[in-house]
């Protein structure tokens, strides 16, 4: 959970909005959680996918894997069984993960 903190910690930090942490441990092999969050342009999602890989590497943990980061509008950022999404409001409503995901467990995350 710590790790989760630290990632919804870092997307608040970059003003991104509708965080939302889902367990999919149950439902696929793929990871344990996805975090996917709304932000307002290419540059806002670039910063806060920036602000999650910053603060992961210091946790010794950098990405294993990233997409998107050219066109901007999507970035994932792979840590194994945490999938962070970071999407424009456009491109969140249109491919509506949540709801391709709504037997999953929202977790809710306290931060400070």
């Amino acid at each position: 959970m710590d790790r989760l903190k630290v990632i919804v910690k870092a997307l608040d930090d970059k003003r991104a909005s509708g965080i939302d942490v889902l367990d999919i441990s149950k439902l696929s092999s793929l990871s344990n959680y996805f975090v996917i969050c709304t932000c307002n342009s290419g540059v806002q999602v670039r910063a806060a996918a920036d602000e999650v890989e910053e603060k992961m590497k210091e946790l010794g943990e950098p990405p294993l894997h990233t997409e998107g980061y050219r066109h901007g509008n999507w970035i994932l950022l792979d840590f194994d069984d945490i999938i962070v999404h970071v999407m424009e409001r456009e491109t969140r409503e249109f491919y509506g993960l949540e709801h391709l995901w709504d037997d999953a467990d929202k977790i809710e995350i306290e931060i400070e």
